[in-house]
């Protein structure tokens, strides 16, 4: 017994640090917890985040799908970037806190500057009036607007003059319901410079965000799981 739990965490080592080839197809038994809960909404598709701890900005992706009753890893695990201090406690994410929220939420809306993007996602073009509403106090908080057709003071451009969204993927959460001060705005998006830490989104390497958008099938119901090490 004591040699098999070695083992297993010598695979979630694995998984965590980079799998080779030979143990792309694993999934750690410690990961359970998390497919059980993706199991629990009806989710085919899993993108799983994975901190070491709290305030850890530097995070791995893993690209998970459900195929004949069984969660397989048909790509292989992703660099990628969460929010500057990291991913939240549970329940504790709120406005403006630099965090990454904990928990699983669904992935719906695929967005970008061009008018087309490879992916089978439903997709929508952003332009130069198109804002996503970061104001608690707003009524349509949490939500891309145009800029014309809202009063919040606060919001940001979804056409941004660098590349961070010229391609990326909308996280559901607060979103149904939405509750003011909660926390908006959480995307999938060019982390621009490797490593870099996001405002609470999370961040991917260009070749890795498109591998994503291409791996997303929303016949799926698709969900990403953003989890802590330290929290297991």
């Amino acid at each position: 017994m004591k040699i098999w739990r070695i083992l297993l965490m010598l695979l979630a080592f694995a998984a965590f640090s980079g799998l080779s080839d030979a143990t792309a197809a694993l999934i750690p038994a410690s990961w359970n917890t998390y497919l059980q809960e993706a199991d629990k909404r009806g989710a085919g598709q899993m993108l799983l985040v994975l901190t070491r701890a709290a305030g850890k900005s530097r995070a791995q992706l893993f690209c998970l799908e459900k195929k004949n009753g069984q969660w397989q890893m048909p790509l292989r695990p992703m660099s990628a970037s969460v929010g500057r201090n990291g991913i939240a406690d549970p329940e504790m994410k709120c406005e403006g806190d630099g965090c990454s929220p904990y928990g699983i939420y669904p992935v719906s809306l695929a967005f970008g500057y061009d008018a087309i993007c490879n992916t089978r996602m439903p997709y929508r073009q952003v332009f130069a009036d198109d804002i996503w509403v970061d104001d608690p106090a707003a009524p349509d908080y949490n939500r891309m607007v145009k800029k014309t057709a809202t009063t919040a003071k606060s919001f940001e451009y979804m056409r941004r003059r660098d590349e961070l969204y010229r391609k990326g993927l909308v996280v559901e959460y607060n979103t149904a319901p939405i509750i003011p001060d909660k926390g908006s705005a959480i995307f999938i998006h060019f982390w621009g410079k490797a490593f870099n830490p996001t405002a609470g989104c999370l961040g991917l390497p260009k070749h890795h965000l498109n591998a994503v958008l291409e791996f997303l099938d929303p016949e799926k119901s698709p969900v990403i799981g953003f989890f802590r090490l330290d929290l297991r």
